[in-house]
């Protein structure tokens, strides 16, 4: 889950009010995209992002106004000096952000919106992690983002994601639980990251996985899976390997939309 929403569901078990200013929608240029989101804690302390800038300061106003009035709003922020109220930045386009109150006693639409999200465990902050996370977050998966090096998996490069920075992919799943719901794409940088995050992904529900390899890497690797680890043929067979719907994908913005259409296949029940 976010950070945002992790801090939502902390402050409404605590029974503390807070509001939420969500990008419902965008024209031309803007730093924020649809569905980005900030939460704001009475303390005045905030969490998640709507882009940035002078749209995040003046969002960041206006949620303070909300506290005050209780009441949901919604407003559109012209990123052009030149319109009446517009925002003197370069971007040009406009940003439609909705305001609400939420009160922590009688928080159940807020979290009706982000129930029956399955969740994304993305093991590999490199390069094609950074390309399929924002695909990921923009088809309905709550992401969360696991690496062995901070320098890459960090709030920085991945805003909108939870982030663990493991020791060593030994121990991959580390304060992780995984579900039915748990979809587990691996990525790591290397064949060993990727076979010790397999191993342990096996051991635990789930409903995908993913690795990539090529047919030769993941040929050895599910060899080494029956006739070292014991693992059955019939739950390997189970293994989305080599990852992602066969396109001829081969830049990572192309590998990046091949993943997240096998996670739609599977997820709308046509997968293995």
């Amino acid at each position: 889950m976010n950070l945002a929403l992790k801090k939502a569901k902390e402050l409404i078990e605590k029974g503390e009010d807070f509001v939420v200013a969500k990008v419902m929608d965008t024209q031309g240029s803007t730093p924020g995209k649809k569905g980005a989101w900030l939460l704001m804690e009475k303390s005045g302390g905030c969490h998640g992002t709507v882009g940035g800038g002078l749209v995040e300061a003046e969002t960041i106003k206006k949620m303070r106004k909300t506290f005050e009035t209780k009441s949901s709003e919604t407003y559109t922020f012209s990123l052009d000096a030149a319109s009446q109220n517009g925002l003197d930045m370069r971007c040009g386009g406009d940003v439609t952000v909705d305001f609400e109150y939420i009160n922590a006693s009688d928080a159940g639409r807020f979290l009706d919106e982000f129930r029956g999200k399955s969740r994304a465990l993305l093991f590999g902050a490199g390069h094609i992690g950074i390309a399929l996370e924002p695909v990921l977050r923009h088809i309905g998966f709550e992401t969360t983002v696991i690496d062995d090096r901070s320098e890459y998996a960090n709030n920085e490069r991945f805003p909108f994601s939870e982030i663990k920075v493991v020791k060593s992919f030994e121990n991959a799943f580390e304060e992780i639980e995984t579900d039915e719901d748990s979809y587990i794409i691996i990525v790591t940088r290397g064949h060993a990251g990727d076979y010790s995050v397999l191993r342990q992904s096996m051991k635990r529900p789930n409903a995908y996985i993913g690795m990539i390899g090529s047919k030769k890497k993941v040929a050895e690797t599910f060899k080494l899976l029956v006739e070292v680890d014991g693992f059955p043929q019939e739950q390997i067979d189970q293994i989305y390997s080599p990852i992602g719907v066969a396109i001829k994908a081969e830049t990572p913005e192309e590998i990046a939309v091949s993943i997240a259409a096998e996670m739609i296949s599977v997820r709308a029940g046509h997968g293995k």
